[in-house]
Protein backbone atom coordinates (compact mmCIF):
# COMPACT_ATOMS: atom_id res chain seq x y z
CA UNK A 1 0.00 0.00 0.00
CA UNK A 2 1.07 3.52 -0.60
CA UNK A 3 -0.02 6.80 0.88
CA UNK A 4 0.21 8.42 4.28
CA UNK A 5 -0.67 6.48 7.43
CA UNK A 6 -4.07 7.42 8.80
CA UNK A 7 -4.76 7.99 12.51
CA UNK A 8 -4.60 4.19 13.08
CA UNK A 9 -1.10 4.05 11.60
CA UNK A 10 -2.22 2.24 8.44
CA UNK A 11 -1.63 3.32 4.90
CA UNK A 12 -5.18 3.27 3.70
CA UNK A 13 -4.89 4.69 0.21
CA UNK A 14 -3.80 2.91 -2.91
CA UNK A 15 -3.95 4.91 -6.09
CA UNK A 16 -7.39 6.45 -5.99
CA UNK A 17 -8.67 4.10 -3.26
CA UNK A 18 -9.74 5.65 0.02
CA UNK A 19 -10.86 3.45 2.89
CA UNK A 20 -14.56 3.52 3.63
CA UNK A 21 -14.33 1.35 6.74
CA UNK A 22 -16.58 2.33 9.63
CA UNK A 23 -15.03 3.05 13.02
CA UNK A 24 -16.03 -0.43 14.20
CA UNK A 25 -14.43 -2.06 11.16
CA UNK A 26 -11.25 0.01 11.64
CA UNK A 27 -11.07 -1.18 15.24
CA UNK A 28 -11.43 -4.84 14.31
CA UNK A 29 -8.98 -4.48 11.41
CA UNK A 30 -6.44 -2.90 13.77
CA UNK A 31 -6.74 -5.92 16.08
CA UNK A 32 -6.36 -8.29 13.12
CA UNK A 33 -3.32 -6.37 11.84
CA UNK A 34 -1.66 -6.48 15.26
CA UNK A 35 -2.26 -10.23 15.50
CA UNK A 36 -0.99 -10.81 11.96
CA UNK A 37 2.10 -8.69 12.63
CA UNK A 38 2.87 -10.70 15.76
CA UNK A 39 2.36 -13.98 13.93
CA UNK A 40 4.57 -12.87 11.02
CA UNK A 41 7.37 -11.69 13.30
CA UNK A 42 7.47 -14.76 15.52
CA UNK A 43 6.98 -17.16 12.62
CA UNK A 44 10.35 -16.00 11.29
CA UNK A 45 11.93 -17.12 14.57
CA UNK A 46 10.10 -20.44 14.50
CA UNK A 47 11.21 -21.19 10.93
CA UNK A 48 14.84 -20.93 12.04
CA UNK A 49 14.25 -23.89 14.37
CA UNK A 50 12.08 -25.80 11.87
CA UNK A 51 8.72 -25.06 13.51
CA UNK A 52 5.48 -23.63 12.19
CA UNK A 53 3.34 -21.31 14.31
CA UNK A 54 0.85 -24.11 15.19
CA UNK A 55 3.69 -26.52 15.99
CA UNK A 56 5.22 -23.94 18.33
CA UNK A 57 1.85 -23.58 20.05
CA UNK A 58 1.63 -27.34 20.58
CA UNK A 59 5.03 -27.25 22.28
CA UNK A 60 3.90 -24.32 24.45
CA UNK A 61 0.70 -26.13 25.49
CA UNK A 62 2.61 -29.31 26.33
CA UNK A 63 5.32 -27.41 28.19
CA UNK A 64 2.62 -25.79 30.35
CA UNK A 65 0.86 -29.14 30.97
CA UNK A 66 1.43 -31.32 34.00
CA UNK A 67 4.61 -33.35 33.43
CA UNK A 68 4.79 -31.91 29.88
CA UNK A 69 2.09 -34.32 28.76
CA UNK A 70 -1.51 -34.02 27.58
CA UNK A 71 -4.14 -35.84 25.56
CA UNK A 72 -4.17 -34.85 21.91
CA UNK A 73 -7.85 -33.91 22.26
CA UNK A 74 -7.04 -31.50 25.10
CA UNK A 75 -4.25 -29.83 23.13
CA UNK A 76 -6.63 -29.60 20.17
CA UNK A 77 -9.26 -27.92 22.35
CA UNK A 78 -6.81 -25.38 23.78
CA UNK A 79 -5.52 -24.50 20.32
CA UNK A 80 -8.95 -24.48 18.64
CA UNK A 81 -7.65 -26.92 16.02
CA UNK A 82 -9.52 -29.99 14.75
CA UNK A 83 -8.29 -33.39 15.91
CA UNK A 84 -7.54 -34.35 12.30
CA UNK A 85 -5.20 -31.35 11.91
CA UNK A 86 -3.67 -32.02 15.33
CA UNK A 87 -2.76 -35.55 14.31
CA UNK A 88 -0.78 -34.35 11.29
CA UNK A 89 0.94 -31.60 13.28
CA UNK A 90 1.81 -34.04 16.07
CA UNK A 91 3.20 -36.64 13.63
CA UNK A 92 5.51 -34.04 12.09
CA UNK A 93 6.69 -32.86 15.52
CA UNK A 94 7.32 -36.46 16.58
CA UNK A 95 9.25 -37.24 13.40
CA UNK A 96 11.61 -34.34 14.15
CA UNK A 97 11.99 -35.29 17.82
CA UNK A 98 10.12 -32.37 19.44
CA UNK A 99 7.43 -34.56 21.04
CA UNK A 100 6.57 -38.20 21.61
CA UNK A 101 3.18 -39.76 20.94
CA UNK A 102 1.88 -42.83 22.73
CA UNK A 103 -1.34 -44.53 23.70
CA UNK A 104 -2.75 -43.85 27.14
CA UNK A 105 -2.20 -47.01 29.24
CA UNK A 106 -5.64 -46.43 30.82
CA UNK A 107 -7.41 -46.17 27.44
CA UNK A 108 -5.56 -47.22 24.28
CA UNK A 109 -7.96 -45.22 22.10
CA UNK A 110 -6.49 -42.04 23.59
CA UNK A 111 -3.26 -40.54 22.26
CA UNK A 112 -0.95 -38.77 24.69
CA UNK A 113 1.52 -36.14 23.53
CA UNK A 114 4.62 -35.36 25.55
CA UNK A 115 7.24 -32.69 24.97
CA UNK A 116 10.78 -34.06 24.67
CA UNK A 117 14.06 -32.59 25.88
CA UNK A 118 14.62 -31.31 22.33
CA UNK A 119 11.21 -29.63 22.38
CA UNK A 120 11.95 -27.96 25.72
CA UNK A 121 15.40 -26.80 24.65
CA UNK A 122 13.99 -25.41 21.39
CA UNK A 123 11.44 -23.36 23.34
CA UNK A 124 14.30 -22.08 25.48
CA UNK A 125 16.33 -21.14 22.39
CA UNK A 126 13.64 -18.90 20.96
CA UNK A 127 12.30 -17.44 24.21
CA UNK A 128 14.59 -14.39 24.33
CA UNK A 129 13.92 -13.31 20.75
CA UNK A 130 10.19 -13.90 21.15
CA UNK A 131 10.19 -11.84 24.36
CA UNK A 132 11.97 -8.95 22.61
CA UNK A 133 9.30 -8.96 19.91
CA UNK A 134 6.60 -8.87 22.59
CA UNK A 135 8.35 -5.99 24.36
CA UNK A 136 8.66 -4.04 21.10
CA UNK A 137 5.01 -4.60 20.18
CA UNK A 138 3.80 -3.62 23.64
CA UNK A 139 6.13 -0.64 24.08
CA UNK A 140 4.36 2.19 25.87
CA UNK A 141 1.78 -0.10 27.47
CA UNK A 142 2.01 -0.35 31.26
CA UNK A 143 0.70 -3.41 33.13
CA UNK A 144 -2.68 -1.76 33.73
CA UNK A 145 -2.99 -1.00 29.99
CA UNK A 146 -2.19 -4.61 29.14
CA UNK A 147 -4.72 -5.99 31.64
CA UNK A 148 -7.42 -3.64 30.34
CA UNK A 149 -6.67 -4.51 26.71
CA UNK A 150 -6.74 -8.22 27.54
CA UNK A 151 -10.09 -7.80 29.29
CA UNK A 152 -11.52 -5.94 26.30
CA UNK A 153 -10.21 -8.41 23.72
CA UNK A 154 -11.61 -11.32 25.74
CA UNK A 155 -15.00 -9.58 25.73
CA UNK A 156 -14.68 -9.16 21.96
CA UNK A 157 -13.94 -12.88 21.60
CA UNK A 158 -16.98 -13.79 23.73
CA UNK A 159 -19.15 -11.43 21.70
CA UNK A 160 -17.91 -12.93 18.44
CA UNK A 161 -18.86 -16.41 19.67
CA UNK A 162 -22.40 -15.17 20.23
CA UNK A 163 -22.71 -13.25 16.95
CA UNK A 164 -25.62 -14.41 14.74
CA UNK A 165 -23.37 -15.49 11.86
CA UNK A 166 -21.40 -17.88 14.07
CA UNK A 167 -24.39 -19.69 15.58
Amino acid sequence: MTGKPNKDGFKMSLGNYRSDLSGDERLLMAIVRAAESFKRLVSGIFRKVDLSFPQYNILRVLDASTEGRSRITEVSRVMLVSCANMTGLAKRLEKRGFISRKSDPKDERVTLLEITAKGKSTLGEIEGTRDRILEDMLAGFNEADKEELLKLVRRLVRNSQNAPSSR
